[in-house]
């Protein structure tokens, strides 16, 4: 497998995310495991020092499925601000998870639905709120 790149995530994100991986059984969120493992190894830094091209919470990115060639362009947002607009996607989808903390030019292997494995390529990043000034959105 190949090795996987460098992540970068918020304390501010972090902290937000590891409170809801905290109340959110497994049974319901099946790639909490995941999700929590990318964090542990992840690069924390404060939201003021986050590099502009590293995908955060709120941050409107344009990515590829390698093995479909589709691409996507979405708002990462956490589930509660999902609000069922289909330009929107949850931190808890596979897709969402794999993002996180990526930066432009990654590309990430990621258990996708069904567990068959998925490669998602950050190709552009349209919006990031810390690069927006917008620290604790």
């Amino acid at each position: 497998m190949a090795r996987k790149p460098q992540i970068i995530l918020s304390s501010l994100d972090v902290d937000r995310i590891e409170a809801l991986l905290a109340v959110i059984p497994a049974s319901v969120f099946p790639g909490k495991a995941e999700l929590q493992a990318e964090l542990d190894r992840a690069d924390v830094v404060a939201p003021e020092d986050m590099p502009p091209n590293v995908v955060t919470m709120n941050s409107t990115v344009q990515f590829s499925i390698l093995e479909t060639g589709k691409e996507f362009c979405l708002t990462l947002v956490y589930p509660r601000d999902t609000d069922g607009s289909a330009d929107r996607l949850s931190i808890f989808a596979p897709v969402g998870s794999a993002l996180l903390g990526l930066s432009v030019g990654d590309e990430l292997a990621w258990p996708g639905p069904g567990g068959k494995s998925m490669t998602v390529r950050v190709k552009d990043l349209l919006y990031q709120p810390e690069s927006a000034g917008e620290l604790h959105r």
